[in-house]
C-alpha cells in the first residue's frame, strides 16, 4: 500500500485490494455501474482532520466506508451547531452534488476514516440520470431528512433525561455497557444541551440506579427502565 498526500493532510491510498474490499463490503455495485469503479479513489483522514469546509466547492462526492465523522453547521455570526455523527456507511455531498451548491457544513474526522472519492464533475456529467445512483440519492437524502426532523423535534419537546436515555438505548450492544466514542461535549451538542446539564442528567440516571458511569464506559444497570425513559425517540447518529 502506498499513499499520496494531496493538499492539507488528506492521503490518497493507492491500494486496489483495500478499495475493492470496501466496494464489496458495502455493496457499492448497487449504487454505481462497474465502469465507474476505475474512477474511484480511496482517501484517508486522520482523527481530527477536516474533510470538507463549508462554503467551498464540492470537488469529490464521498462515501464513508470506515471510521466516523461529524457534521457541523456554521452560522453567519460564527457560531456552530453539531448536526450529526456518521459512521460507515454514509455518503457526503448529496445535496451539493444535485443542486451544484457550495458545501453547506463542515465535515471533520472523529476517528481515522476511509472514504471512497469520486469526482463530482464526473458524476454530474454522467450519473445524474442513472437509475441506481438516483435511487441511492433518494434513500440517502430521505434518511438524513427523517433523522434531522426527528432529532430536532425531540430536542424541543422532550426533557434531556428522555433524549439521553434514547441516545444510550440506540448505542446498546450485547454487552452490559456502552463505550462512548464521542466526547461528552460532542454528545451535549448533539442532544441540544450544555456539558453541565448533560453531566447532571447522567448523575440523575446513576442516582436512580439505571446506569453507572466509569470514564467513557456507561454500564447499564436497568435496561428496562432505560428503555422506558427513552420513549422510543430514536436519538441516534445514523
Amino acid at each position: 500500500m502506498t499513499c499520496v498526500i494531496l493538499g492539507g493532510a488528506m492521503r490518497r491510498i493507492s491500494d486496489s485490494n483495500l478499495l475493492n474490499h470496501y466496494i464489496l463490503k458495502h455493496n457499492i455495485e448497487n449504487i454505481f455501474d462497474l465502469d465507474l469503479f476505475n474512477y474511484m479513489d480511496l482517501h484517508f483522514y486522520e482523527k481530527g482532520e477536516y474533510i470538507l469546509k463549508a462554503q467551498t466547492n464540492l470537488e469529490y462526492y464521498y462515501i464513508l466506508v470506515d471510521g466516523k465523522i461529524k457534521v457541523t453547521y456554521i452560522f453567519e455570526n460564527g457560531k456552530s451547531m453539531l448536526l450529526k455523527f456518521y459512521k460507515d456507511f454514509n455518503s457526503i455531498g448529496d445535496l451539493e452534488l444535485l443542486k451544484n451548491l457550495p458545501i453547506t457544513c463542515d465535515i471533520d474526522a472523529v476517528q481515522d476514516s476511509y472514504l471512497i472519492a469520486i469526482s463530482s464533475n464526473l458524476l454530474r456529467k454522467l450519473y445524474l440520470d442513472n437509475p441506481k445512483f438516483l435511487r441511492h440519492l433518494i434513500h440517502s437524502l430521505s434518511e438524513k431528512l427523517y433523522a434531522t426532523v426527528n432529532d430536532t423535534s425531540c430536542n424541543f419537546v422532550y426533557p434531556l433525561i428522555n433524549r439521553l436515555a434514547s441516545y444510550l438505548v440506540e448505542n446498546l450492544t450485547e454487552r452490559d455497557y456502552i463505550v462512548l466514542d464521542s466526547s461528552f461535549s460532542e454528545i451535549a451538542q448533539f442532544l441540544g444541551t450544555t456539558y453541565r446539564h448533560l453531566n447532571r442528567t447522567l448523575k440523575e440516571l446513576e442516582g436512580k440506579s439505571i446506569i453507572r458511569c466509569d470514564s467513557k464506559k456507561v454500564y447499564i444497570l436497568d435496561e428496562n427502565k432505560l428503555r422506558e425513559l427513552s420513549k422510543n425517540l430514536n436519538m441516534k447518529s445514523l
